[in-house]
């Protein structure tokens, strides 16, 4: 990548993670609001007194405006992940991201044969579950609401109550579930 490129990218990540204008950036480093819109824009390629005027009013390593942003792609492969059983070996989840503290989410990949049910004990407070069929057909049990999702169809509800999933289709159900958890 152009070393342009990646200075604009940079000042820009670092002035929005800060929240500050082009002209409170102008402001904290000596440097126009003309020219560091410019160095945002990759328009123009900054000279080492400027690039170091921006890391000491963002008071960062000078190495923080030149350093290639890093690759956060992430490859899951099914085949790698641990199955998780229910209380019985007709309910089957695959939890491809858990929840970490950059990540208030976890996505999972949901099984249950066909005639099958599943009860949930609920998830913590305010939290949300996001679930698209996939595969078959859902009965979800929640809130005293009985909803029926076939292929394709999507729901999204309060988890922090007991909800119960039932396989009603032909075929084993199949969903992908997001149990959301907001800060």
């Amino acid at each position: 990548m152009e070393i342009t490129l990646i200075i604009a990218g940079n000042l820009k990540k670092l002035r929005t993670e800060r929240n500050l204008s082009l002209g409170q950036l102008s402001s904290l480093c000596g440097v126009s609001k003309v020219m560091l819109s410019q160095i945002e824009k990759g328009d123009t390629n900054p000279t080492i007194n400027v690039l170091w005027k921006i890391a000491n009013g963002l008071k960062v390593p000078y190495t923080a405006l030149l350093d290639q942003p890093p690759d956060n792609t992430t490859v899951v492969k099914r085949s790698e992940i641990i199955e998780q059983d229910g209380d019985n070996e007709h309910y089957r989840i695959f939890c491809f991201y858990p929840n970490t503290p950059r990540r208030n989410f976890e996505l999972f990949q949901l099984e249950l044969d066909c005639g099958h049910k599943y009860d949930s004990i609920g998830h913590s407070e305010k939290s949300q579950e996001y679930i698209l069929v996939s595969e078959g057909e859902l009965t979800l049990n929640v809130n005293n609401n009985r909803y029926v999702l076939k292929k394709d169809d999507a729901i999204e509800f309060t988890a922090s109550n007991k909800h119960s999933y039932y396989s009603s289709g032909n075929t084993t159900l199949k969903a992908v579930v997001i149990n959301f958890y907001p800060v």
